[in-house]
């Protein structure tokens, strides 16, 4: 059975999910990814699974870690032991 794959919900010029995109990139975690500025689909999907509008904001399986920054990514990854 595969890992689940992350997906990252993004803002276009919003620098924290940059700083998501790269650690994200860094650490070879794969994941999907929408721009909710031009996707309605995506926002509605967003705002609906984490309760709030907030970018960037990420889905992995059944968990939300909505509106965070690179530590908080760091945390949520070791706890999931996909870093160590």
């Amino acid at each position: 059975m595969s890992k689940p794959r992350p997906f990252l919900y993004i803002k276009s010029g919003c620098p924290w999910c940059v700083e998501a995109e790269d650690y994200l990139h860094q650490h070879g975690i794969a994941y999907g990814k929408a721009d909710v500025r031009t996707d309605q689909v995506a926002f509605d999907e967003m705002k609906r699974l984490s309760g709030q509008t907030m970018a960037p904001t990420l889905r992995w399986d059944e968990e939300i870690l909505a509106d965070f920054g690179v530590e908080e990514l760091d945390a949520f990854l070791r706890k999931r032991n996909v870093i160590k």
